[in-house]
């Protein structure tokens, strides 16, 4: 059974009154105005009826309630429109406009506006949107807890309206919230909270320009919409979180995932270098692969920064002090430093550093690719790490051979030669023999750098000694000096003899240049290197094998030719000179001619063998191959 409405149990009600208590022609009249009211007719029209009053109060009465259900009926199905509205939108800013604008259009009001309460700041209330509004003043309102009418209603999470809000008092009134109100010209203003439980997110108002009292019903239809309204931003706001939380997973996924790509390139390039270096590669091969793992050029040096190998790197300007800082900071950080458009990577074995790795042409170079290029060092390091025990094993075999050779050259030659040739040294060929001192330098480290200049080196008796391919000792050992002092930052001293061939010659001339070394440190010369026939007729008293007609010609050459020449006696005349103490008069008795002929010969000597051939070591050299020319006739 369908229940009655309250207009239709009403309806029957007073037709029941009209049947029993009025009379035939008010019964007339009485239908008339049913089938009026049954047909939707307006006041107006009932009004045209003639019936008694009560009949005509009655059914205006009837009329007023019709109509104020089908208002109602009219503002629900509005209502349930905007939430079903609502209730699809995603976007929270969307969601905002479209609350503003629902308001305003149910109560029929000339502004709407929506306020969030900023739980992060003091509890004030914010303007978030509006509808309606002109004043940017208004727009940008900011509402303290308790201030004005929405500032009440978001603290006391009550709906408040007012007729006549600037000359309300039940309000706070402030004069930022007064000044915007009487810019944007409001003058009745309706708020209800907008709540999530017990929680007010924020206030939704109604307002006119001119005064209006906002009966109950309108205070509970924009109140149910704000119900409906919090419900809908806080689902917009899930929304938007879980969209954000969404997006920073699929952020982070995309990270993790690129991580793990990069770990696993990483990982297959450190195999495929350390494969590379197992597999006995050079420094040239590991430096290509790194390069083109890269997309760069590669350039390898020693921890002296002399190039090991190189590629794709082009012209590289040499390492300067901008480089050289930042491989101390690779160093003491223990990772790539970017310098400029170059990265620099320390190569190092625990403290000690091994070299740098050096890439160019990657500027801007990502964390995976850096790490890759860090990896490359350590990969570098192992490699140094094994061509210096390599190099350290042969050169104790090689030390080993020097050793051996000197020590007992005669013993066995023979097995002295076969172990040289298993070496790639022929003992047979000529060497020049080299003996090296240096101060403040360890003799290992010492015979490590000569032994990459060396066809053999190594330590005997507290020395470092190397043989050498030249015929021209004295120019090598003052080469090698010069050298080795500057690249060790101590002076080296080196005393050289030969060429020789065979164990016992090089037995022999390593003894010649220990004592030529030997007299290079008495004579002061720290840091110079020479052969004996460097050294004058020092290097004549030192030598096994004394040449004494290359001294006297060193010494003597240019006044023997001058006198072959032209028949002149300058040679006569230095030997009277010296043996007159260099008395002018004694040495022109002794000649027989003029003392003036005597001082234009000695400055003819002068002009052949140098200015300072009266100085006392240059005239002890000269005095000395003239008694030497005399004894050899």
């Amino acid at each position: 059974m369908v229940p009655r409405s309250p207009t239709r149990t009403a309806s029957l009600r007073w037709q029941h009154e009209l049947v029993t208590h009025t009379r035939p022609e008010d019964g007339m009249a009485a239908r008339r105005l049913l089938e009026l009211l049954s047909a939707g007719a307006s006041s107006d029209e009932l009004a045209r009826v003639p019936a008694d009053s009560a009949t005509m109060q009655l059914a205006m009465h009837i009329r007023r309630t019709l109509d104020a259900h089908s208002r109602r009926e009219a503002e629900l199905t509005a209502l349930f429109a905007t939430a079903s509205d609502l209730a699809r939108l995603r976007d929270l800013d969307a969601v905002l406009r479209s609350i503003v604008r629902r308001a305003r259009m149910l109560l029929g009001a000339d502004v709407s506006y929506l306020t969030l309460n900023d739980h992060s700041d003091d509890g004030s209330t914010y303007m978030r949107v509006t509808d309606g509004s002109a004043s940017a003043l208004f727009q940008q309102l900011r509402l303290g807890v308790g201030e004005g009418l929405g500032g009440l209603v978001a603290q006391t999470a009550r709906p408040y309206a007012t007729r006549d809000y600037p000359n309300d008092e039940r309000f706070d009134h402030t004069g930022p919230i007064d000044r915007a109100v009487n810019d944007e010209g409001l003058i009745a203003i309706l708020g209800v909270p907008l709540s999530l439980g017990e929680r007010v997110i924020g206030v939704l108002f109604a307002s006119e320009r001119r005064p209006r009292s906002f009966s109950p019903d309108e205070v509970a239809l924009l109140s149910s919409f704000a119900d409906h309204a919090a419900i809908a931003i806080d689902n917009a706001r899930l929304i938007e979180e879980s969209t954000a939380a969404l997006a920073e997973l699929g952020a982070a996924n995309e990270t993790i995932k690129a991580h793990h790509e990069s770990l696993a390139r990483a990982q297959d390039a450190h195999d495929r270098l350390t494969e590379l270096v197992l597999g006995g590669a050079d420094v040239p091969e590991v430096a290509a692969a790194v390069a083109s793992m890269l997309g760069g050029g590669i350039v390898v040096c020693d921890a002296d920064g002399a190039e090991l190998g190189r590629s794709g790197a082009g012209r590289v300007r040499a390492p300067g002090r901008a480089l050289s800082r930042a491989l101390v900071a690779s160093r003491s950080a223990g990772k790539a430093i970017a310098e400029g458009d170059v990265w620099v990577c320390a190569v190092m074995a625990g403290p000690q550093l091994l070299g740098s790795i050096t890439l160019t042409g990657r500027p801007d170079l990502a964390d995976a690719d850096r790490r890759l290029f860090e990896r490359a060092g350590v990969v570098t390091a192992l490699l140094l790490l094994l061509r210096r025990s390599a190099a350290e094993a042969e050169d104790r075999v090689r030390g080993e051979l020097v050793a051996d050779l000197l020590t007992a050259p005669e013993r066995d030659p023979a097995t002295l030669l076969d172990r040289g040739r298993r070496l790639g040294v022929d003992l047979t060929e000529p060497h020049a023999v080299l003996t090296l001192h240096a101060e403040g330098v360890s003799r290992a480290r010492l015979a490590s750098v000569v032994a990459r200049r060396a066809a053999l080196a190594g330590v005997f008796a507290e020395q470092v000694v190397m043989l050498a391919t030249t015929d021209r000792p004295g120019e090598l050992a003052c080469r090698t000096a010069a050298e080795l002092t500057s690249s060790l930052g101590r002076p080296v001293t080196v005393g050289a003899a030969g060429p020789a061939s065979g164990p016992a010659e090089l037995a022999r001339a390593h003894a010649e240049s220990v004592r030529c070394v030997r007299a290079l440190l008495a004579l002061g010369r720290h840091g110079h290197g020479a052969a004996p026939e460097d050294l004058g007729f020092v290097g004549l008293v030192l030598g096994d094998r004394t040449d004494v007609e290359a001294f006297v010609r060193s010494t003597l050459g240019p006044v023997l030719d001058y006198d072959s020449a032209r028949g002149t006696e300058l040679l006569r005349t230095l030997r009277a000179y010296f043996a007159a103490g260099g008395n002018l008069t004694r040495a022109k008795d002794r000649l027989h001619v003029h003392v003036n002929t005597v001082a234009q010969r000695l400055e003819r000597i002068g002009s052949l063998l140098g200015a300072d051939w009266q100085q006392p070591d240059r005239a002890l050299e000269l005095q000395l191959a003239l008694r030497l020319h005399t004894l050899s006739g």
